[in-house]
């Protein structure tokens, strides 16, 4: 532990700070006196998390309690700090205006190194790191520093106390995991990682484990008596943890369990699996925790307000989303609001319910303003996947959470289906199981070339043999055969009816999901059956409103044949619901098109320059652009990318742009008028 730390103790110059355990200051190896104000010492610690400057009002009403003078105590504090860490060619407290920012680059601070890492992927990391990282926490982050009759910092101080506990959690079973078994600090590891998550079932096993391997059988009884005693305390379910222990037991003699090199036997990591995942297909899973109805500042004193407000009911709204759009195993209401009235911190819930991420939010509303931030954290390395704040004026408070809870269920969707594909990528095609080859079929599918596209096709099937029920892995396959026929890289008739064949068997694995509907709205849109087409991607939205790819693909069929308008409402909402869709040059250049059938040539030039400065367009978004630029009159530009056509499809014409789709005659009438100008005609 002295090594591990020897970046803060031992600098023999500079500065150094310590937030996890007594808040500390070390210049050139020396640890400075701060002033006895715990105020002084809470400001400090505060502004240096702080990701941006904070207005002085903000620090006002966090530190002090309608004092006398709260900006005069401010201004006192923030003289005292200037003191302490200002050097005589550096000013590291800034102000500007009416904001405070603490400037501590070139600055070691533990906490910023344990965050650094965990932004990175604490699994991510070699053993030296881990033991590194371990020996910064010498206690709570800010060890003592609650202050009486200050809420909103008491509110931060435990937030940030719960997101460090949860750091170092990880690192521990990540050591646990990566040092030798018989390792002299496995067993003060081992009692670390259970105090600080006593309900994680993996913890119990590890130390089963470890104690077995060293053949200490009946210190593996005690602690199983007094674990399920534990457990029983607060109606959790031993069960996991007690076959695990008989698989340990079974595996191997206690005489050669030490011998194991493994850390957790093969059965006993089989015993501890999701509760989910009893198939091949081991969808990921997430907990909403109820949001945090927060008071406006000035209301008595602020901080959460009693359950049944507007935050239970768009909690209610967003775990009811999230499971229409059956794309991940979500916790139901019940056990979530059971676990928030025990006051269980949100990721010592995720523990408790075994889920891979868990979603937290606060609503507030004030001065004319409602704001909801949310956070999504991966529970194993309580890495933070993504947090946004969303504001709006309430001149209808219902509509305003509605709009809000249809971003946050997109975002959300989208960020752990984002984290799932590229940790996909990262594992072996041998190991893949349905979920994860799944995943990686997204990765290859979403590059949009032939080769990615075969790819694609290739995992789609290895997931669907898998688990031959899973209803998005043949959506998957579908639209890869979709986007065989769409962009001639194969025989289209041929592609079209495979494509209407995998979406037939979505539907009868799974006729609730949205994704199956998509995939046969989108077939029959092949065929020609646009009626049909637009039955089944209206039911994909009816089955889920957030389902943004639905929204498109009615966006894409009415552009070339239905309502221009509707097509346009269809691109803009599912725009709206995933912002940084893969799709999203299609959501462009559909509501491109759809402006060329309404005669507006330069609002469709606009769209479909948009569409194709998207990063993995592909050449019919680049003939979208060539054409609306050409009805535009903006021939020149036009011309560019008719020739960044031809150069990978020489002979390139009109007649293949038209073939393409299934236009209106009077759109393709406009559009061989646009290809003439440009000499695609």
């Amino acid at each position: 532990m002295e090594s591990a730390r020897s970046s803060l103790d031992g600098a023999a110059a500079g500065l150094s700070v310590r937030l996890l355990g007594p808040l500390t200051v070390i210049r050139d190896g020396a640890t400075v006196q701060l002033p006895a104000s715990r105020k002084l010492r809470a400001l400090f610690a505060y502004l240096a998390l702080a990701p941006h400057a904070v207005g002085r009002s903000r620090l006002c009403e966090l530190l002090w309690d309608v004092p006398n003078d709260p900006r005069g105590e401010l201004r006192w504090c923030l003289s005292k700090l200037r003191g302490i860490l200002d050097e005589a060619d550096r000013h590291r407290i800034e102000t500007s205006g009416d904001t405070v920012a603490l400037d501590l680059k070139g600055v070691c601070v533990d906490a910023f190194d344990v965050a650094s890492a965990a932004a990175r992927g604490i699994e991510t990391l070699d053993l030296e790191r881990l033991q590194a990282l371990s020996g910064l926490f010498v206690g709570d982050f800010l060890d003592g520093l609650e202050i009486d009759r200050s809420p909103h910092f008491n509110s931060w101080l435990i937030a940030q106390r719960r997101r460090f506990s949860s750091w170092h959690a990880a690192i521990l079973e990540q050591l646990v995991s990566k040092l030798p078994a018989d390792a002299d600090e496995m067993s003060a590891h081992l009692e670390k990682w259970l105090e600080l998550n006593p309900f994680d079932e993996r913890a119990h096993v590890a130390l089963l484990t470890s104690l077995a391997r060293r053949g200490q059988i009946g210190a593996c009884e005690d602690h199983l008596a007094s674990a399920a005693q534990l457990f029983a305390s607060e109606d959790l379910d031993f069960g996991p943890v007690r076959e695990a222990w008989r698989s340990i037991r079974s595996e191997r003699p206690a005489a050669t369990l030490r011998a194991q090199p493994a850390l957790l036997p093969a059965a006993a990591q089989a015993s501890i699996v999701l509760p989910h995942s009893d198939t091949a297909t081991a969808k990921a899973s997430l907990a909403v925790m109820p949001f945090v109805e927060e008071a406006a500042v000035g209301c008595s004193r602020g901080g959460p307000s009693p359950r049944g407000g507007l935050a239970d009911g768009l909690t209610h709204d967003i775990i009811t989303r999230l499971a229409k759009l059956r794309d991940f195993f979500v916790i139901a209401r019940g056990s979530v609001f059971a676990l928030a009235e025990k006051n269980i911190a949100p990721e010592d819930a995720g523990r408790r319910l075994n889920v891979d991420y868990v979603a937290t939010g606060t609503v507030r509303s004030q001065a004319g303003r409602v704001a909801v931030s949310v956070e999504l954290v991966e529970v194993r390395t309580a890495r933070i996947v993504w947090a946004e704040t969303f504001e709006r004026r309430p001149d209808d408070i219902f509509a305003v959470l509605d709009d809000i809870g249809d971003s946050i269920v997109s975002s959300i969707s989208a960020e752990i289906e984002m984290v799932e594909r590229n940790r996909a990528m990262l594992k072996a095609p041998s190991s893949l199981n349905a979920w994860e080859a799944y995943h990686r079929g997204l990765w290859h599918m979403y590059r949009f070339t032939r080769t990615e596209n075969q790819q694609a096709r290739h995992f789609f099937g290895m997931a669907l043999k898998l688990d031959p029920t899973f209803a998005r892995a043949y959506a998957g396959l579908s639209f890869t055969h979709w986007q065989n026929a769409f962009q001639r890289w194969g025989d289209r008739d041929q592609e079209s009816a495979l494509a209407f064949e995998a979406a037939g068997q979505s539907l009868l694995v799974d006729d609730h999901n949205p994704a199956a509907h998509w995939a046969m709205g989108r077939a029959l849109w092949l065929r020609g059956e646009r009626d049909g087409s637009l039955i089944e991607l209206q039911r994909a939205v009816d089955l889920s409103p957030n389902f943004a790819l639905g929204h498109y693909a009615l966006s894409f069929v009415h552009s070339q044949s239905g309502d221009p308008n509707a097509a346009i409402g269809s691109s803009d909402h599912s725009r709206h619901l995933s912002p940084f869709d893969p799709l999203l040059f299609g959501m462009l250049g559909a509501r491109a098109m759809a402006h060329v059938r309404l005669g507006q040539f330069d609002e469709a030039a606009e769209w479909a320059l948009k569409a194709a400065a998207r990063p993995n367009a592909h050449a019919i978004i680049l003939a979208i652009a060539a054409h609306c630029l050409a009805l535009a009159g903006r021939l020149d530009e036009a011309r560019s990318f008719a020739a960044a056509i031809r150069k990978t499809l020489p002979n390139y014409c009109a007649d293949d742009f038209i073939g393409t789709f299934h236009f209106e005659p009077d759109a393709a009438a406009l559009f061989r008028q646009g290809a003439r100008r440009i000499g695609l005609g």
